[in-house]
C-alpha cells in the first residue's frame, strides 16, 4: 500500500501531529508499504538539528501560501488552494491512500485533490479543528467539506468526538484512536529515577517536569505562579520545561517576575529519548494548560512511572478517568490548587502503579495504534476500488 501523509509539521519538531505521522510511516515500511510525506518547512534552527535525519519516505516541503494570523480555520483563499494543489497532484496519483492531520491548507487541499482524483482518505483530528469550529456558510469551508468527505475521521480523544458530535458533526465511520507512547518512554523505579536525575546533572530534591507547547493555551505562566508557592516551603525544587514555542521569551520573562528563574531550566526542544530521560527523573509531569484533547507528553510520563497533575481540562479529566489514581486533577488557572497538590505529592512520593503501565503497553504503544490505522487505510482503500468498480461497470 502506498500512503501519503500530509502534515504541518515533522520532526524534529516535537508535537503531536508531527510525531504521529511519522511513527506510522516508520511501521508502515516494516510492513511493506510505501510512505510519502508532504509539510511545510520546519524553522530554520530546527532544520539544521534535523540534518541527516532519517525519514520513512521521501518529504515534499512547501512553504506556507499565507501567514497563519490571516486565514482564520476553515477558510482558505482560491490562489492559495489552486498553488498547494499544482504542487501535490503527483503525490495524490501516486497515493493508494492519504492521511491529512489537522485542518490547514496543505490538508484541506489534499483532500479536494484526493476528492477530485477519487482517492480514499483518512483525516485525523488533535483538538483545535473542533474546539474552535464555527460553520462558515457564507464562504467556502473547505475543512468542512474535508470532514464529511474523508474515508474515515479518527479523533484524538473521546471528549474530542463527543464535541464534534454536540456541534452537529455526527458522522459514520469515526473513531477514537488515542496518540502512540513510543517505547523510549518506559517504566523506571525509584533506582532508575536516580539514574535519570545523574546523568542529566539534577542534584535537586524535589524534580517537576512539563512537556507542552509554549503558547497561549500552555498554562506555563500559572505553573511558575505556583512554583513561587512551592519553593517558600520546598526550596530545593527544580521544574524543567521541555519544548518551545511562541511565547518562550514570555515565559522565560515571567520566570524572572516570578522570582523564580533558579529554579527553571528550559531545555529548548528535544526528541524523544531526552524527553524520557527527563519524564523518568521527575517526581512529577505537571499539565498547566487550559485545554487539551489527550495530552501525549503526560501519557509518555506515566510511561515512564511518573504521576501526573493536571488541570480539569478535556483531556486531562479524561486520562484520569482511564488511569485513576496515577492522575490527580486540579482547577485550571488555579496556581494556589496547583502549589497544594504538587507539595502533597513531594510529601508522598511515588511512582505510578503497575496497572497504569499494563494500560500503556496494552492499548498506547506505536504498534497497537498503527494496527487501527492501517485497518482504516485499508478499508478505505477497498471502498474506493468498489466504487471504481460500480462505475466501470455502470459505464461498461
Amino acid at each position: 500500500m502506498r500512503i501519503c501523509h500530509i502534515t504541518p509539521s515533522l520532526p524534529p519538531e516535537y508535537t503531536a501531529v508531527a510525531t504521529l505521522p511519522v511513527c506510522l510511516g516508520w511501521l508502515a515500511t516494516a510492513n511493506g508499504d510505501e510512505v510519502q510525506y508532504i509539510s511545510n518547512p520546519a524553522p530554520e534552527d530546527l532544520l539544521r538539528r534535523a540534518a541527516g535525519e532519517e525519514m520513512p519516505g521521501p518529504v515534499l516541503r512547501l512553504p506556507p501560501q499565507t501567514r497563519p494570523d490571516s486565514m482564520p480555520l476553515g477558510v482558505r483563499t482560491p490562489a492559495a488552494v489552486s498553488a498547494v494543489a499544482r504542487a501535490i497532484l503527483p503525490h495524490v496519483r501516486w497515493a493508494d491512500v492519504l492521511h491529512m492531520h489537522g485542518n490547514t491548507l496543505l490538508a484541506t487541499s489534499g483532500a479536494l485533490v484526493a476528492e477530485l482524483t477519487g482517492k480514499p482518505t483518512v483525516l485525523t483530528l488533535y483538538g483545535t479543528e473542533i474546539w474552535e469550529y464555527q460553520v462558515r456558510r457564507w464562504r467556502p469551508d473547505l475543512f468542512t467539506r474535508a470532514y464529511r468527505k474523508a474515508a474515515h475521521v479518527a479523533f484524538y480523544s473521546q471528549g474530542l468526538l463527543t464535541r464534534a458530535m454536540e456541534l452537529g458533526l455526527g458522522r459514520r465511520n469515526s473513531t477514537v484512536i488515542y496518540p502512540p507512547v513510543a517505547h523510549e518512554f518506559t517504566f523506571q523505579d525509584e533506582g532508575g529515577q536516580a539514574d535519570a536525575r545523574a546523568a542529566l546533572g539534577i542534584r535537586s530534591r524535589h524534580v517537576l517536569v512539563t512537556v507542552k507547547r509554549v503558547d497561549t493555551l500552555g498554562g506555563h505562566r500559572h505553573l511558575l505562579e505556583a512554583l513561587s508557592e512551592i519553593i517558600r516551603t520546598h526550596p530545593d525544587t527544580r521544574l524543567v520545561i521541555c519544548g518551545t514555542g511562541p511565547l518562550i521569551e514570555d515565559v522565560k520573562a515571567a520566570a524572572r517576575s516570578w522570582g523564580v528563574e533558579g529554579h527553571v531550566t528550559f531545555t529548548g526542544p528535544l526528541g524523544a529519548a531526552a524527553v524520557a530521560r527527563y519524564d523518568a527523573a521527575a517526581d512529577a509531569f505537571v499539565l498547566a494548560s487550559q485545554l487539551d484533547s489527550c495530552p501525549t507528553g503526560a501519557l509518555e510520563a506515566l510511561a515512564c512511572g511518573t504521576p501526573v497533575i493536571a488541570t480539569d481540562n478535556p483531556g486531562g479529566l479524561e486520562i484520569r478517568e482511564i488511569f485513576g489514581f496515577d492522575v490527580t486533577i486540579v482547577p485550571r488557572e488555579n496556581p494556589m490548587a496547583l502549589a497544594r497538590a504538587l507539595v502533597h505529592l513531594f510529601e508522598a512520593k511515588r511512582r505510578v502503579r503497575a496497572s497504569t503501565i499494563d494500560v500503556i503497553d496494552r492499548e498506547f504503544r506505536p504498534e497497537q495504534v498503527f494496527a487501527q490505522y492501517r485497518a482504516l487505510y485499508s478499508d478505505g482503500v477497498e471502498r474506493a476500488a468498489k466504487r471504481t468498480r460500480k462505475r466501470q461497470s455502470k459505464q461498461g
